[in-house]
């Protein structure tokens, strides 16, 4: 048979699973205590879930769909004499109450529905789209623009969960841990009674994709019983202890409801604001290394320019690694969000002759913030960010690593656009809020509200969400 083309296994999120993979989730499913009277498998692919179930829960009847007819073909083959029905059908159109209304109770569910976003079908231009609803119920812009994006797997899970309200069923499925944590929030939101576990998995090799993932499991309540207190978080799918468990307080995901529940009298509003580090987006042009007494660009140029728009630089990396400045320099065109950069060519006129010279590179920067903005402008940019002293923070590292950044020969240090900082004047009140920042409340609070496999787990907004002023009360 021949393998489905690239673009199309991208369109479809099709990523098969190892076969000892899914046998492993469904000795997980038995373990948890499913003890189904039919399986489903909503995207079955080539039936390797089928496949384990049959294996694992010998002699129960299955169904498995997919939209690829040689997938189907293929299943059927290998599950040939195993009470297990395989048919054609797009997950997005199936008539999900009419398939389980001919299934008994308990129903487990097994799978792993697709790895791919609407946004990137769009993109692909793809027809293989669910049905075009706002599933979510965003309000106003929201539901027009990009937070109405969403995870095909999510689309799929959420609907089977409607389909499956007020049934008696399991479900243990691999998935992305963001849409984990998105499905949690849903049910908290629309009081769906089931309790919930996530056991992390090895996505690059098994599938060799650099997404944290995770077997979600979910279970219908018994009517009555009390709700779930939260969502056990296991570190492999042979663990039997949890790391930690989530919870949803307030309509918001929390990564560890323990250290919420001793930190929520930390919650407020960090005066002064975290701010945003510098983003110029041409590094080879903006940034500049000191090297034999000279300052040097990225495209190996001898830069010779005004050091009045020339500062120390401190990258994300060099303070997560406590790194002192004064080998990375950046050239700043502007003191505030907007100003007027032509007033260089009569304050800095080597500076503008240089950005001019390099224009073409700088013109082609594809963020739309530069659209319709003065030229060579940079943003992340303030009276903040000429404060002499910061606490700083990288918020691509998967640590709480604050530090303070002082003046560099009498220059303040500017920080790139990987960072968060707190601007002050004084070197005392700075050393005081680190010190804070730096406490075991502090960690504790951060922790409780932290997902460590995103992309960018520390960000403004957890920041912002602390107040130092009970921080340090608290100390």
């Amino acid at each position: 048979m021949t393998a489905p083309s690239r673009p199309s296994r991208v369109e479809r999120g099709d990523w098969q699973t190892p076969l000892e993979l899914a046998r492993q989730v469904s000795r997980l499913a038995a373990r948890l205590g499913a003890r189904p009277s039919s399986i489903l498998e909503p995207t079955c692919g080539k039936g390797a879930f089928l496949t384990a179930a049959a294996e694992v829960f010998p002699d129960i009847p299955a169904r498995g769909f997919d939209i690829d007819p040689g997938h189907v073909e293929a299943a059927r083959l290998a599950l040939a004499g195993a009470p297990v029905d395989v048919r054609l059908g797009d997950c997005f159109e199936v008539a999900w109450e009419d398939v389980l209304a001919a299934m008994p109770d308990p129903v487990l569910v097994l799978g792993n529905p697709p790895w791919v976003t609407s946004a990137d079908l769009g993109a692909l231009g793809s027809r293989n789209l669910p049905p075009k609803s706002n599933f979510k119920r965003f309000r106003g812009l929201d539901a027009r623009t990009g937070k109405s994006n969403f995870d095909v797997s999510e689309w799929i899970l959420l609907r089977l969960l409607a389909a499956l309200r007020g049934r008696d069923f399991r479900m243990v499925v691999l998935c992305k841990s963001n849409v984990a944590r998105r499905v949690m929030e849903h049910v908290a939101h629309e009081g769906v009674r089931v309790s919930g576990a996530t056991y992390r998995i090895d996505a690059r090799g098994a599938f060799d994709v650099a997404t944290a993932a995770v077997v979600m499991t979910l279970a219908s309540n018994p009517p009555g019983g009390p709700p779930a207190r939260g969502w056990a978080v296991f570190d492999s799918l042979d663990a039997e202890i949890p790391r930690r468990t989530m919870g949803v307080h307030g309509g918001r995901i929390y990564s560890d409801i323990d250290r919420l529940e001793r930190t929520q009298g930390l919650e407020g509003q960090c005066t002064p604001a975290w701010r945003s580090g510098l983003k110029h987006d041409c590094a080879p042009v903006m940034e500049l290394e000191a090297k034999d007494g000279a300052l040097v660009n990225g495209l190996g140029e001898r830069v010779d320019i005004e050091q009045s728009v020339v500062f120390p630089l401190l990258k994300g990396s060099d303070v997560a690694n406590g790194r002192r400045p004064g080998r990375r320099f950046v050239l700043v065109t502007q003191r505030s969000l907007g100003e007027e950069t032509r007033t260089l060519q009569d304050q800095a006129p080597r500076a503008w002759a240089y950005l001019v010279r390099h224009e073409e590179k700088l013109d082609v920067r594809k963020s739309s913030i530069y659209r319709d903005k003065p030229p060579f402008s940079v943003f992340g940019i303030g009276p903040y960010t000429f404060a002499p002293y910061k606490v700083a923070i990288c918020g691509l590292y998967k640590k709480f690593s604050f530090a303070l950044v002082e003046p560099h020969e009498g220059r303040p240090v500017v920080l790139d656009d990987t960072c968060y900082f707190l601007p002050f004047e004084a070197r005392e009140e700075a050393e005081a809020v680190l010190r804070a920042l730096q406490s075991e409340a502090a960690r504790a609070f951060f922790e409780a509200r932290v997902f460590w496999e995103d992309k960018r787990p520390i960000g403004k907004g957890l920041l912002q969400s602390i107040s130092l002023e009970a921080l340090v009360r608290s100390g």
